[in-house]
């Protein structure tokens, strides 16, 4: 194993590790401070898996267990610095939690378990090279995280954490069917047999059309459900309303987008069974519905974190859109899209620490004049909801720009078309809620610093800087040799 396999292979090992530690350590503060100081390596380790990925995205290390390729290496990145940013957070959350699913039992202690194990999950799903691992990945991630949603123990958390956990563990044993129709095909077609991508993309072009089409269609259609892609988003903005804010960070920046990315690889791996007609149409039907089912949520006025679950859904819709192209542009795309749109959710969930200080009713009804009442925090809300409207110099306009200018060169005009007019609503309806939210009529405020200000300030300040430097990166991405490798897959 060389040095580059074994970092990537210690970066989910890790946050394991760390998680069992607090768990066997009898003191909660000394659980919390062993989570605190695990956060530096462990993000330190996933980008450097990321910089090694991206640097020699020519030379992926694709195994029949370890992958790391282009599209891997960046969500590993991304997954480090958020899940940093979460632990980072996470004493300002749970000194102002008022209600625990644990009691007074040792919560912090848990609440940190679970975290850190969560994180150690979504760190190892882009790094595993058989859908058979990554299925399990993707169940202890459900697990983990569903006791996370649940954490506050409130009537609302409970049933928005027994929501998540049966419609995604349904949605997983329909993505569990569709493996064993995958095994039967690979059996009748006397072909290799194996669960790792390069076994499925081997044995693809012998297997009968018909079982791959149904292992396809059930594999994408399981994972859709964790994903959140429309028709079966419904646990989405009740899990994402309900969980501690870091976590809401991790289920929308990393958790969603780790799942997207097995279901992409599939769709690599089974195209010549399938036929890429076939195999693009499926993405880009979930795309669309996704789109069309987030506009009229996106029009309503919703409370902060509600608003931002919606604005998942169409993320989401815009990333299964890019991967249904195909093209070099709309993947270049969709790599800026997963990152721009990782930067301003997380920093959108951190904000509702502090901005349910300032405004308490922003909790469960529309935020409304946070720039009048709060400079600072007003300007984080405008930072947050610019971005993810995809109002210019946001990279989410560029990423959107790149993706249609895709559709259009892989052939999808009429998909293109329909998905920019969606937008266009989605744009109208987060520019709206921005409006009223920095300087529409102030509503009843708390006086004082609220808690967690000054955190949530410094990542705004990083997140500014990023943001356009992300955007300038991403217009020369699609000439780049990482654009190649995205374009060529598994192949």
């Amino acid at each position: 194993m060389t040095s580059r396999e074994a970092i990537a292979v210690a970066v989910p090992l890790l946050p394991l590790l760390a998680g069992l530690a607090v768990a066997a350590l009898p003191s909660p503060r000394a659980g919390q401070r062993v989570a605190l100081l695990s956060a530096p390596p462990i993000a330190l380790g996933a980008l450097i898996t990321s910089a090694w990925a991206l640097i020699d995205s020519d030379r992926p290390v694709l195994g029949h267990w370890l992958c790391v390729d282009a599209a891997g290496g960046v969500l590993v990145g991304v997954t480090g610095l958020v899940g940093a940013a979460s632990l980072a957070v996470s004493p300002t959350y749970l000194a102002t939690a008022q209600t625990s699913l644990f009691g007074t039992r040792r919560p912090r202690t848990h609440y940190y378990t679970a975290l850190l194990v969560f994180w150690a999950a979504l760190l190892a799903i882009p790094l595993a090279a058989n859908l058979g691992a990554a299925w399990l990945l993707v169940e202890a991630s459900t697990a983990a995280s569903a006791l996370l949603v649940a954490f506050s123990g409130k009537p609302r958390a409970l049933e928005a954490a027994w929501k998540y956990l049966v419609l995604t563990s349904l949605g997983l044993g329909v993505a569990l069917l569709g493996v064993l129709v995958l095994q039967l095909a690979q059996h009748r077609a006397g072909g290799p047999i194996g669960l790792s991508y390069t076994s499925i993309h081997a044995a693809a072009p012998i297997l009968d059309h018909q079982l791959a089409l149904l292992a396809y269609l059930l594999l994408l259609a399981g994972l859709a459900a964790k994903i959140g892609w429309a028709p079966v988003h419904n646990w989405l903005p009740d899990a994402h309303s309900e969980a501690p804010a870091p976590v809401s960070a991790l289920l929308s920046a990393a958790l969603l987008p780790a799942v997207l990315l097995v279901a992409w690889r599939v769709e690599q791996a089974l195209v010549a069974g399938v036929g890429a007609g076939t195999a693009h149409h499926v993405f880009i039907f979930f795309g669309l519905a996704s789109l069309a089912v987030a506009v009229p949520f996106l029009w309503r006025p919703l409370a902060w974190k509600r608003l931002l679950a919606y604005s998942s859904l169409e993320h989401m819709g815009v990333i299964a859109l890019a991967i249904g192209f195909g093209s070099r542009l709309a993947l270049a795309g969709a790599i800026v899209h997963v990152v721009g749109h990782a930067l301003a959710k997380s920093l959108g969930f951190y904000a509702a620490m502090p901005l349910f200080g300032v405004q308490p009713s922003t909790a469960s009804h529309p935020a409304r004049g946070v720039g009048r009442a709060d400079a600072g925090m007003g300007a984080i809300v405008g930072i947050c909801l610019a971005a993810l409207a995809g109002l210019p110099p946001s990279p989410l306009f560029v990423s959107e720009l790149l993706v249609a200018l895709g559709g259009i060169e892989a052939g999808y005009t009429t998909a293109v078309i329909v998905a920019l007019m969606l937008l266009a609503l989605g744009f109208l309806g987060l520019c709206h809620a921005l409006i009223e939210a920095v300087a529409g009529k102030r509503r009843a405020t708390r006086p004082g610093v609220p808690p967690g200000r000054r955190l949530v300030m410094g990542l705004a300040a990083g997140c500014l800087m990023l943001l356009p430097a992300l955007a300038g990166a991403a217009l020369a991405l699609p000439g780049s040799a990482i654009a190649d490798a995205l374009v060529r897959g598994l192949s």
